[in-house]
């Protein structure tokens, strides 16, 4: 009488076991499926492409083959993929007193979710035309991917369009709306100082420069929940007006500002799951026209004295005094990586060895990878870029 008794205690400890290590596989292979059909989302935002189901049954089967999916399906609340997956484990002691095989089940879910993102995008005149609308609708494309209607998700996003200076709004940091100077100081147009006449150049030239050339720099966008709003502030960029000037570590810095809790901007989140995100697009070195390059000139050209560093009285910072410009650049893009926010970088057009080195060195590439880095030969390769950074923003589990 007690044989049976024996066995059953027996075969529930060595069925439990193989029970438990089944449900610890079938989990793992379900996270891993519902990671793969994450991945798909940018090209495949409501699975009706067939793309996000194929990824989803191909690492399921690749991590578990006697698996099957039970479910995929798209997420609510929040742009997401949600997998369920089950797997029948036979039983072998418990055989013996009359149990049967087991039916084992998983769910996951992956895509966006505690996410903030700022959009930090050259509005040089070099990109007015196709780059800059092109850009535009990677950008609403992506947000609109991160932030779908009637979403409750924990995402927010923001922008900081730049040229030679950005554009900030008014309550800001306790100066007027406007531009600022690289010491974080007021800037609007050209400095008084620069009107002596020790200043033109070339020789017995006069200063031309033209009026607003901070008000043609769309304002920079605070984060926000509301799509609506940073849509428009996205549409708002046009690369037109007297502004002129790519000083990059401006737009870097003043992410950074936006990204983090304390002032000057106070939207962001404290909280230590909170991903943040940089996405820089330009076409143009960090320096002005007179460095090199398809745009440059042999003078000082006149709208470029009115940038983040002429309006602070630097005339040197330019292109001489050991390229202090990239020097700025890879130093504010330090101190964002340093607050915990990721960066990646796109280089549309055509640059050189030593462009395309500092705009790697900016990103935030795994070592001894460049995932973070992409670069946009045409106008019509950047929506593509931002699909790509788009795969690693959804790449995420989610309760």
């Amino acid at each position: 009488m007690a044989v049976p008794v024996i066995v059953g205690l027996v075969g529930l400890g060595i069925d439990s076991a193989r029970l438990y290590h089944a449900h610890s596989r079938l989990q793992a292979a379900t996270d891993a499926a519902a990671l793969a059909g994450s991945l798909q989302l940018p090209f495949d935002p409501d699975l009706s492409k067939g793309l996000v189901n194929a990824a989803v049954a191909e690492y399921l089967g690749r991590n578990m083959p006697e698996a099957e999916v039970v479910g995929v399906v798209p997420g609510t609340e929040i742009r997401s993929v949600r997998v369920s997956a089950r797997v029948e484990v036979d039983v072998l002691l418990l055989g013996v007193v009359g149990a049967s095989a087991k039916t084992l089940t998983a769910s996951a879910a992956a895509g966006f979710n505690n996410l903030e993102v700022v959009f930090v995008i050259d509005n040089s005149g070099s990109m007015k035309g196709s780059p800059i609308n092109e850009t535009n609708q990677a950008a609403i494309d992506l947000v609109e991917l991160m932030m779908p209607p009637g979403a409750h998700a924990t995402v927010k996003a923001a922008v900081v369009p730049f040229r030679g200076k950005v554009h900030i709004p008014d309550g800001v940091d306790g100066l007027p709306a406007g531009c600022r100077n690289a010491d974080g100081t007021w800037n609007w147009d050209l400095h008084e100082e620069y009107t002596k006449s020790k200043y033109r150049y070339p020789s017995g030239s006069s200063l031309r420069v033209s009026t607003g050339t901070c008000s043609s720099i769309p304002r920079t966008q605070a984060l926000t929940d509301d799509r609506d709003v940073i849509i428009a502030a996205i549409r708002a960029q046009d690369a037109l007006g007297a502004a002129s000037g790519t000083v990059i570590s401006e737009g870097l810095k003043w992410a950074r500002h936006v990204l983090t809790p304390e002032p000057p901007f106070t939207e962001a989140s404290d909280r230590d799951d909170m991903r943040k995100i940089i996405i820089l697009l330009t076409d143009g070195d960090t320096e002005d026209g007179k460095c090199g390059g398809s745009y440059a000139v042999s003078y000082t050209p006149n709208d470029y004295w009115t940038n983040a560093y002429y309006g602070m009285l630097d005339t040197t910072s330019h292109c001489e005094n050991g390229g202090a410009l990239n020097n700025a650049m890879l130093q504010e893009a330090q101190k964002a990586k340093d607050a915990g926010i990721e960066i990646f970088s796109v280089r549309f057009g055509v640059s050189d060895s030593t462009d395309v080195a500092l705009m790697k060195a900016v990103a935030s590439s795994r070592p001894g990878t460049n995932d973070h880095y992409f670069d946009a030969p045409s106008s019509y390769d950047i929506g593509g870029m931002f699909k790509l950074i788009g795969r690693q923003l959804g790449w995420r589990l989610l309760n």
